[in-house]
């Protein structure tokens, strides 16, 4: 079960440093449409446009650079063998679940390990 949680801890880190790596994709996508509008044409309406556009696509990073932070806290937290790790990734892995299919698998892996007695007894060291 060791091996286990191990396994869990490294793919809650990889998941988390992608969302990361998606979120600067995405602020480099909303420089490039900005960019790219005000290249088309320099008006009040274009600066705007691009202004919103930007914008949106700058939350939305935000957004998943924030929504990725808990994952890589819960896989350092399992790798540490931390009691609270346990609860935030189950919660974590719960919602992970609508995210077929790689989301699906990794949120099912997780429940089956974390809900598992040897699993609960290492982790509440």
């Amino acid at each position: 079960m060791e091996q286990h949680i191990k396994v869990l801890s490294v793919l809650f880190i990889i998941m988390g440093i992608l969302g990361m790596v998606i979120a600067v994709a995405f602020l480099v996508l909303g420089a490039g449409t900005a960019a790219t509008i005000l290249a088309q044409e320099d008006s009040n309406e274009a600066r705007i446009g691009a202004a919103w556009a930007s914008g949106c696509i700058s939350v939305v990073a935000g957004l998943l650079g924030l929504m990725s932070i808990p994952s890589i806290i819960a896989g350092w937290g399992l790798s540490k063998h931390k009691s609270w790790a346990r609860t935030l990734t189950i919660v974590l892995a719960i919602l992970s679940l609508p995210q077929f299919p790689v989301g699906t698998a990794i949120g099912i892996y997780a429940l089956v390990i974390l809900f598992n007695e040897e699993s609960k007894a290492i982790l509440t060291l």
